[in-house]
Parts: C-alpha cells; structure tokens; sequence
C-alpha cells in the first residue's frame, strides 16, 4: 500500500455506467470551509439545533487531489459506493485483458468453454460487493452500540475546550492538552473546539469503529477475493494539483491488491480528515472488515472439471459478522 499515489486508481480512473462513459470529478467545498468552530454554534448542534452555515462548494467539480476533497467525497458518497466503482473498473479490466484479471482460484478462469455468470461471473461478483454492505454495518452498529459507544472528535474537542478555558476539570492526557494542534486551533479560530468539515458536524451514532471503514473493508474483501490481487493496474494516472485533469503515474507498478487495500484507507481517512472520526476508528473498522468478511473460497487447489464447472465442491458460506 506504499507503492503509487496517496489516492486509489479505483477513486481516479474512468468507468463506464452501463453505457454511460463516466469520469471520477466530483464536487468539493471551498479551502477554508469549516464550521462549528465557534462555541455557540458547537453547543447549538450538541442541543440538536439545526447548523447556522452552510457548505461553500468549489463550482467545478474536480478528480480528489487533497483531504478536503476526499472527506467531501466521504461525505456524499453511498454505503458501498467505492467497492461498487471499483468492481466496474476491474469487470472492464477483464472485458478488455481477459481472464488474467480473475483471482486464479476462480473455477471459469481456465475453462475452455465456460464462462461464469451467477457463480463466480460478473451477476454474482456484484451482488456480493452489494451485500456486503448492509452485513458491514451490521457488524460496526453492534460494537458501536453494545460494546464500545466512544464519543466523536467533535465532543472530544468540547471536553478540550471546556478543561482548557477552565469551564470543567477533565482527567485528559498531557500529550493532549499540551500538544500544538489545540493552541493552532485556538489562534485561529478563538476555540479549543476540533473543526467539522460537514455544517451539520459528526453523525450523531458512536464513533468506533467506523462504518464507512468497516463498508470499505468488506467490499474490498469480497474484490480481493475474486480478482486477481497481483494484476497490474493499466495506464495509472494521478490527479493534478488543481484536480482538473489527470496526468500519466510514472512511477512504479500498481497492483490491484494494493489498489483496493489503498481504497479501503481512502474511505476510511476521507473521514478522518473531515474531522469526524479518529483514526483507531478507521484502522479498527478495516481490520473488523477483514475478520468477519469473506467470500468463498475454494475448498480445494483441484481445478474444475474441464466439462462442468461448477460450485459443487467449492465452500459457499457467504458472509458473516462477528460480535
């Protein structure tokens, strides 16, 4: 995951939905755009009033090119929306570059004439990338919930706030309350408070672990499954610094193991850097993901028979959580 570009191919590359040739630009706010940063408004929402601003959005959408731009991304996006992108991006990897791009388990990979369809075929690889979502969350809702209930960077800042300026008396850690970042916070914007990137600040359910974390986890789980990890990425590119076009990755390699490990971070960190979960959230939300989650597996190294393949023989355990 240290190969390329911060950002995954699958959050760059075009793709084409259903017949419509798609580029990845999406609307972003303005630099500058952050919000309950003043006491009163952070108290408003914390009473469950409605945010006084509002977004500022850049007039033209751009390709992600910084953190701003990522946690707006992470903030519009659907449940399983990055999977799903990069799920297009790879079946049109392998309409182009042929079975090479399937994970070398797959049973149709080889076959001389079969192909897969609603086993192990394009059918089948959707739907598990869908389902894997709402079981995802499932899993994040029931730690979030019943086991950890943590509190969100922006409470967090009220408590910094509060022991700070001498309003309460918190039990919090010196490598916090001395550290640079709350005097940054306080010179600029006259709080102690963690700025929100989103109007509206954090979701109002616990904060760990986190479900976008946890989505990006899974469905990359199921990806990684069912493609080829080691397959290189074609034509990588990267995204100007003005995020209005991309630009040939000169670099090394990219692989599509590393791709979608990479998107799972970008998911999970566009949340971060939004100013809405901590980073324990992201990393543990993945690391749920990766335990709980799986597609089948073969059960075996045997190959299909060369006349019938099928999933007959082959694991098909569908998905689970774990509590």
């Amino acid at each position: 995951m240290s190969s390329g570009p911060y950002l995954s191919q699958f959050l760059l590359q075009p793709y084409t939905l259903g017949s419509t040739p798609t580029e990845q630009r999406y609307r972003t706010t303005m630099a500058g755009s952050d919000h309950l940063t003043s006491y009163d408004a952070w108290l408003a929402v914390q009473n469950g009033q409605p945010p006084t601003t509002s977004a500022r959005f850049d007039p033209t959408p751009r390709y992600i090119r910084n953190g701003r731009d990522l946690g707006e991304w992470a903030h519009r996006d659907f449940s399983y929306q990055g999977p799903l992108v990069a799920c297009i991006i790879l079946l049109d990897y392998l309409a182009q570059h042929g079975p090479q791009v399937l994970d070398q388990d797959n049973p149709y990979r080889d076959h001389p004439t079969q192909t897969g369809a609603v086993t192990f075929g394009a059918p089948d690889i959707l739907d598990q990338v869908a389902r894997s979502a709402n079981a995802a969350m499932k899993a994040a809702w029931y730690h979030k919930w019943l086991v950890h209930r943590r509190l969100r960077p922006e409470e967090a800042g009220g408590l910094v706030h509060h022991h700070l300026t001498g309003a309460k008396a918190y039990p919090l850690h010196p490598k916090l309350t001395n550290a640079a970042a709350p005097q940054w916070v306080y010179s600029r914007y006259g709080s102690y408070l963690c700025p929100q990137a989103y109007p509206e600040g954090c979701p109002t359910h616990p904060a760990y672990p986190g479900a976008t974390a946890t989505i990006g986890g899974a469905g990359v789980r199921v990806l990684k499954a069912l493609f080829n990890p080691q397959f290189v990425i074609p034509e990588p590119v990267e995204a100007t610094d003005d995020g209005l076009s991309l630009t040939p990755w000169k670099g090394e390699p990219l692989t599509v193991g590393g791709e979608l490990n990479k998107l799972a971070f970008n998911m999970a960190f566009g949340r971060d850097t939004a100013g809405v979960h901590f980073r324990k959230d992201e990393i543990e939300g993945i690391v749920l993901a990766e335990d709980s989650f799986y597609y089948s597996a073969p059960a075996g190294n045997d190959p299909a028979p060369a006349g019938n393949a099928s999933s007959e023989g082959y694991e098909r355990g569908g998905y689970e959580y774990s509590r």
